[in-house]
Formats: C-alpha cells, structure tokens, sequence
C-alpha cells in the first residue's frame, strides 16, 4: 500500500512540476526561438482567420438564397403585409405609450399621496425649497405692485384706487 503512495508522490511531483520537473518546463520553453513563436502565432491567425473568412461566405451565400426565395412571395403579399405591419406598429406603440403614462401617472400620485400623508419621498426637500421660494417671490411682487401703483392700505383708506359705490350702488373693490 505504501508503495502506491509513494508512486503516486513521485507522479504528482513530476506532472505538476515538483523537484527536477519545473527546471526541465523552463528550459524547454527557452530553447524555444523567437521565430518558431512566430510562425506558430501567423499560423493560427490565419487559420482562424481563413475559418471566418469562409464562414462569412457561406452566410452571405444563405443569404442572397433566402432573399431570392422570400422576395416573390413578399411582393406577392405586400399588399397585405405593410398594412398589417403598419398596424401592429401602431398598436404596440400605442399599448407601450398608455402603459408608460399608467405608471408614471401612478408613480407621481403615490409621490403625491406620500408626500400629504406627512412621508419624505424623494425629492419633497427640493420641491419645499421650490415652494418656499416661489412663494418670497410672489409676496415680493405683490408688495412692489401694491408701491408701484399706490395701493397701500394707508394711502386710499384701505378700499384701493377703485374702492367706494359704484354706478348702481354697489360697493367695489
């Protein structure tokens, strides 16, 4: 049994490279010239090469084949078919169009609903800062409108440019 073993050892060492086996692998691999590496390396590339180049042949070949057979039975057809095409073009545009408005329409009323029920959804930072700041301007605007056309409260007793009775007794404001 032992010496199975030690056979085995011994053929593990030689194959993997163990002991004397990996300075006999190098040198094998040094003695190899530079040229033969390259002649090896032109070989297959063209080899692989040639392969693709008769392979793309062979496909432009079918081809040409396929398209001579299917060309008279699509003019045969065609009046039938770009109708057909035209249509279903239409339809799956239109089936893709109403499901991508379905959800974001879906998206942006739970954003919303998120949103009134007090949550943080993505973005609600942003659109506070906005309505903040939408809400300065407009309350800046509305104060130089009122200077600009002498609509404060002190200066026309508090009824504006067109404040009192109007033609049929009617206050106005």
């Amino acid at each position: 049994m032992t010496d199975i073993h030690q056979s085995y050892n011994q053929h593990q060492q030689h194959s993997y490279g163990g002991g004397q086996g990996l300075t006999h692998h190098s040198q094998h691999q040094q003695n190899v010239s530079p040229r033969v590496h390259q002649a090896v390396k032109a070989v297959t590339a063209v080899v692989a090469g040639g392969s693709l180049l008769v392979l793309s042949g062979l496909i432009l070949a079918g081809t040409v084949i396929a398209l001579t057979i299917t060309t008279p039975v699509l003019v045969i057809f065609s009046p039938v078919l770009v109708p057909a095409a035209i249509t279903l073009f239409l339809l799956a545009t239109g089936f893709l169009t109403s499901g991508g408005f379905g959800v974001a329409a879906l998206t942006v009323l739970s954003w919303i609903y998120r949103y009134a029920t007090g949550g943080n959804p993505p973005g609600s930072d942003s659109f506070d800062e906005a309505r903040d700041k939408l809400g300065y301007k407009a309350r800046e605007m509305k104060g130089k409108a009122e200077h600009a056309t002498g609509m404060g409260g002190h200066q026309t007793g508090g009824m504006g440019v067109h404040g009192g009775v109007g033609v049929h007794g009617r206050a106005e404001m």
